[in-house]
């Protein structure tokens, strides 16, 4: 028998209910919040502390970007690395600094389509956008605590217990990386910049050393010019080759989308405000122009003294320079204790780059899915979510075995979809506000990612199949969790007019009699027939005086909205017209917003007349259906007490 002092089982389980669905991620750096909350709670920063922020995302490629690059370019690696700085400076960069600018507050590219899209369409290819996006990060979680696992497994002080066991490692990484979050995510930018700032100070010596070694052993170079003359024939068979390989190398284009998400982070000027936050776009810009700048030396100084100074042999899968370029370069040239350093700083940053994928999906659920009816009620708390995202971290680095290689095509590939998506956005942008230069340029950067996202596609196709994964489960979690919610009272506020204020006070009797009528046929002699026809339906005296309701509808993919409800006298009739996303949600709200201290209200509705199956899609995609009985439906589940629940009365 149990202990009278031992909590029960029933205990146990509300406590950690409790503990899952307490929500105190609005308080901290790094998740979702309003720009306002963000002010109050001194959350933004300086914007190169910012950067550090999405660094340790962007930066951290490092660690596997010039292993990638050679293994997959070879000699040509080095200006295949150029014409991947060339895209990211003069096509990446100044179509985030325009998404920068018309999306301050975190929202991203994908806001910008949504806003040049409506209705349904609008909401499906957010969706669809989101599958992308959460692959990017998914596979950021996981290629990053894999290639940190391949540098731990590699170090030459820890190859003997670690090595063969890069997935358990990796596990251990994912669980510790679910365990921050769990616990809570602060000091997020604090730790980035450390991170970040040690880093790439390593980075940088062990590159000096690589520059200092090709400059006095001259033959390097010779050797590698001669390899490709032997291998081009014409400097433009060479600069094709190298335009060939590129796509191959985008894993190095990370970091842009999140530089814009994490924007509400960033502090500007005093006079700020909500519509015109200038500092704040001014120094987002400044952040990814900076972070743009330094990656791009960054790439070109590290694929070029890796593709001199490794023999391309290490690059195989099984080599010692496997995922770990720079590594191998640290410990070859600069000494195990140095190369321990430099592991210890690279496992660091690609932990840590988790945490700053983990930060961005959490930041996705509560910018769009929830206001779209399309996310279970607990997603608005952070460590279910948190558990959900690590339990597809787990299956994904099961799957993949831990490769950094096998994953680098599902990384692309969510990455160049999120880059695609953000130029064509732009594109649209400028050319809705008539700017015929901007929108020509950025018309033939979006080619050059379509370009790219076809040939990575087309290459290795198993990275789409992963990203439509993705979006095949957030549209089926989507649709049946909006399907689950379509009865919740969607109404955040009813908004009566002056003019409705003035019709209800001439009905003072109670309870308040509403008759239900379709908007656009509003003569008298319509209304004098739909009196007629209610009162000998539901045998409504004739002395009973009653308001006439109408519904129109303004947007039925949106989830929750304002009702706004106008007043009007058609001859002796009176009319209170409402706008909402649904029309029986927004009759319930209406009569709920009524209903006072007296008798609550009635209304009178005819039944519909066509298929049920008709009608419940129906309700779904046109906010319509059956109207009586989802009326009532939402009524019950809004109001439990049936004295202060508005009365249905359906008849014919």
């Amino acid at each position: 028998m149990a202990s009278s002092s031992s909590p029960s089982w029933p205990a146990w389980r509300a406590a950690l209910a409790r503990w899952l669905l307490h929500d105190d991620s609005r308080q901290e750096q790094g998740f979702y919040e309003g720009e306002g909350q963000a002010q109050a709670q001194h959350h933004t920063q300086p914007w190169w502390k910012v950067m550090c922020l999405t660094g340790v995302d962007y930066f951290s490629t490092l660690g596997y970007q010039p292993g990638i690059a050679a293994l997959a370019a070879g000699a040509v690696a080095p200006l295949a690395t150029l014409v991947l700085v060339l895209v990211t400076l003069f096509g990446a960069l100044p179509m985030y600094r325009r998404v920068a600018e018309q999306s301050p507050h975190g929202d991203g590219s994908i806001s910008m389509l949504e806003r040049l899209l409506s209705y349904w369409p609008s909401k499906f290819l957010v969706l669809s956008l989101i599958g992308f996006v959460a692959t990017g990060f998914i596979i950021t979680i996981t290629l990053s605590a894999a290639d940190a696992a391949a540098h731990l497994a590699e170090n030459p002080l820890l190859h003997t217990w670690l090595g063969g066991h890069e997935v358990g490692i990796t596990l251990v990484l994912l669980a510790l990386l679910g365990a921050v979050f769990l616990k809570g995510f602060k000091e997020a930018i604090g730790i980035a910049v450390v991170l970040v700032v040690s880093y790439l100070g390593l980075s940088l010596v062990v590159i000096a050393d690589g520059l200092a070694l090709i400059a006095g052993q001259p033959q390097l170079a010779f050797d590698w010019q001669a390899a490709l003359r032997q291998s081009f024939d014409t400097p433009l068979a060479l600069i094709g080759a190298a335009l060939l390989v590129f796509p191959k190398l985008a894993l190095g284009l990370s970091g842009f989308e999140t530089g814009v998400v994490v924007m509400p982070l960033v502090k500007g000027d005093p006079g700020d405000t909500e519509a015109q936050p200038a500092g704040r776009i001014r120094n987002g810009k400044k952040l990814l122009t900076t972070a743009a700048l330094i990656m791009s030396l960054y790439l070109l100084a590290s694929s070029l003294v890796t593709t001199l100074l490794i023999p391309a042999a290490a690059f195989l899968p099984e080599g010692e320079a496997n995922g770990r370029a720079l590594a191998y370069l640290a410990h070859e040239h600069l000494g195990e204790v140095f190369g321990t350093l430099y592991d210890v700083s690279t496992i660091a940053i690609l932990w840590f780059a988790g945490a700053s994928a983990m930060a961005g999906l959490l930041n996705i659920v509560p910018r769009y899915l929830p206001r779209y009816g399309m996310a279970p009620e607990w997603s608005r708390a952070h460590r279910p979510l948190v558990l959900v995202y690590l339990l597809l971290a787990v299956v994904v680095t099961l799957a993949f075995r831990a490769s950094v290689d096998a994953q680098a095509a599902a990384y692309a590939t969510g990455v160049l979809a999120m880059m695609t998506s953000a130029a064509i956005a732009v594109t649209l942008s400028a050319a809705r506000q008539g700017q015929n230069g901007a929108k020509w340029m950025f018309g033939v950067i979006s080619l050059i990612f379509v370009y790219t996202l076809g040939v990575t596609t087309l290459d290795n196709p198993q990275g789409l199949w992963i990203a439509l994964l993705f979006v095949a489960g957030i549209l089926a979690v989507s649709v049946s969790s909006r399907v689950g919610r379509s009865f919740e009272l969607r109404v955040s506020s009813v908004q009566l007019d002056a003019a409705a204020h003035d019709l209800l006070a001439q009905f003072p009797i109670r309870p308040l009699r509403l008759v239900s009528h379709h908007p656009g046929r509003s003569t008298t002699a319509e209304y004098q027939k739909q009196e007629l026809r209610v009162r000998q339906m539901v045998h409504l005296p004739d002395e009973d005086p009653f308001v006439f309701l109408e519904v129109e509808i303004d947007d039925a993919s949106e989830f929750t909205d304002v009702v706004e409800v106008t007043g009007l006298r058609v001859g002796r009739y009176g009319v209170l017209r409402a706008r909402g996303s649904s029309v029986p949600n927004t009759i319930a709200a209406v009569m709920l917003h009524l209903r006072g201290k007296g008798a609550p209200p009635q209304v009178y509705m005819r039944w519909t007349e066509e298929s049920p199956l008709h009608l419940f899609f129906d309700f779904l995609i046109g906010g319509r259906g059956d109207v009586p009985p989802l009326t009532r439906e939402i009524l019950r589940r809004a109001e439990p007490d049936r004295d202060r629940r508005p009365i249905v009365h359906v008849g014919g």
